[in-house]
């Protein structure tokens, strides 16, 4: 038989004319062969990612540093300087830049001091629901059977349940303090690290090089460390860098609530409950707090989406 004549088609007017873009609306591509679509994305990501962390670090000198060069005392009260807005300079020589409460305390030592609090009990949360959520879910991924019924049934429950509710919940038996706090939203964010997990070791336990090793006389507790466990870091960063700001939002909930953090221990989410009474008069005690919580915990989802897109592009268009 004859092979079928080729059907030559028709050049379109952009590549007849030259045009370099091409017929798919294609753009060029660089010097190195990439497209230049995908380097104005590279560079978005990075300036998010620089962005993001130029903030934390921000408030991570904040906590550090704030504290020693603005003392402040939870119980000490001036009553003549009560209620002063931004920007007063006060008697004892200072200027209250965020103003000050109603029992005359800097709202800027405060939310300093806070910061330092809810980074803490952030970071120390996501230390231990993280150990707890990635030890159950490579145990279920790599074993499988009858313990991966039982640990994702245990964090299926778990899930039925809004996590701030447990909290609450858990907060209310513990009583308020700082390890109170960090035990209750540890319970409350495992099963985010488990299923993450989880997931990872079932696509990776069966990879080549995992075989590989396991061929050379590996053991499992090699297998787990030094094959499947680097290999997913990965996404467990990305997990973590999300978590931490949902972390510090939990925290300021419950100190809101009264659950989280004493009296005698100063954070962003007991500063604005202290404030909500004056916001007609005095709407910086609350208001300032309140933007700082917010802008921290945007800086940790930016962060955290560029991340992703950085490891993982496919997700970039999801």
């Amino acid at each position: 038989m004859d092979r079928p004549t080729e059907q030559v088609l028709p050049q379109s007017a952009g590549e007849a004319a030259g045009d370099p873009i091409g017929p798919a609306g294609d753009l060029p591509p660089d010097d190195a062969g990439r497209p230049t679509a995908g380097r104005t994305r590279g560079k978005i990501g990075q300036v998010r990612i620089i962005a993001s962390l130029s903030v934390i670090a921000l408030y991570v000198v904040a906590a550090v540093v704030g504290p020693i060069l603005l003392k402040y005392d939870p119980v000490a009260t001036d009553l003549g300087s009560r209620l002063k807005p931004p920007g007063t300079l006060l008697p004892g020589g200072h200027t209250a830049v965020f103003g000050t409460d109603q029992v005359g305390q800097d709202v800027l030592a405060q939310m300093m001091q806070g910061a330092r609090v809810s980074i803490t009990v952030g970071v120390a949360t996501l230390v231990l629901a993280g150990v707890i959520g990635v030890t159950t879910g490579i145990a279920a991924g790599y074993f499988g059977g009858w313990l991966d019924a039982v640990l994702m049934r245990l964090a299926d429950v778990q899930l039925t349940f809004p996590s701030i509710l447990l909290a609450i919940f858990v907060a209310s038996i513990l009583g308020p303090s700082v390890g109170n706090v960090v035990i209750v939203l540890a319970i409350s964010n495992w099963v985010t690290f488990a299923r993450v997990t989880r997931s990872q070791v079932l696509g990776l336990k069966n990879r080549d090089f995992v075989d590989a090793t396991r061929t050379l006389g590996a053991r499992t507790w090699h297998l787990v460390t030094r094959s499947i466990l680097p290999s997913m870091m990965a996404p467990i960063l990305v997990v973590a860098t999300v978590e931490l700001g949902h972390v510090v939002l939990a925290e300021a909930s419950l100190s809101f609530l009264g659950l989280g953090t004493p009296a005698s221990t100063p954070s962003w989410g007991m500063t604005i409950a202290n404030g909500r009474n004056y916001l007609s008069n005095a709407w910086w005690i609350s208001t300032i707090p309140g933007i700082g919580l917010a802008i921290l915990v945007i800086s940790f989802g930016v962060l955290g989406d560029a991340l992703r897109d950085r490891f993982d592009p496919r997700l970039r268009s999801m």
